[in-house]
């Protein structure tokens, strides 16, 4: 088996074949893929909670300005799903924050959802709760059965691309067309 490169700040496009029904259409942000494993955050996932609704949840006196309160919170993955990470451009300190690239970073402290709410957080960012989680080899065995394309991240697709179309943006990046694609590959 070759060794395959590390997928960090790549985005996952679930093939049109793939069933799960948490991972069907989706795009996933791959933050870490190392030797023991892998793990992302669902760009294109809708959850049922807005800005408002989760702030009233984790900070009771943050203050969300009206043109912030209806911010979409995605279902990041079926992973710890009562825990929430902020994928961010490069602005501001956060308690908790790491750099996934030069473009992106991601932050798991609270301080930075009172900063969006009240417009001085990031000027980019998705709020996610819960992750997707691949352990030791599992993703490249994923991959190996054609469940996913994979991608550089495009911070355009992530940060202003709507929610809904992130997939087939993504999907258009790679040039061709997904649904003339086998679902199977081949052995000779």
């Amino acid at each position: 088996m070759t060794e395959l490169k590390s997928l960090q700040n790549h985005f996952l496009i679930a093939m049109p074949s793939m069933e799960d029904p948490y991972f069907s259409r989706s795009l996933t942000y791959v933050c870490e893929h190392n030797d023991d494993g892998a793990m992302g955050i669902v760009v294109n996932q809708p959850s049922t909670m807005n800005l408002k609704q989760l702030l009233e949840q984790t900070d009771k006196d943050a203050i969300v300005t009206e043109d912030r309160e209806d911010q979409i919170i995605l279902a990041g993955g079926p992973v710890s799903q009562e825990r929430g990470f902020v994928l961010h451009t490069h602005e501001g300190k956060w308690a908790s924050s790491l750099a996934l690239s030069s473009d992106i970073m991601v932050t798991t402290s609270k301080d930075i959802l009172t900063a969006i709410g009240n417009k001085s957080g990031p000027q980019s960012s998705v709020i996610a709760l819960g992750y997707a989680g691949w352990t030791a080899g599992q993703l490249e065995e994923e991959m190996q059965h054609n469940a996913w394309l994979t991608i550089e991240a495009d911070p355009d697709i992530l940060f202003h691309t709507p929610i809904h179309k992130r997939w087939q943006a993504a999907v258009n990046k790679l040039g061709i067309d997904v649904w003339q694609l086998a679902p199977e590959s081949g052995r000779a």
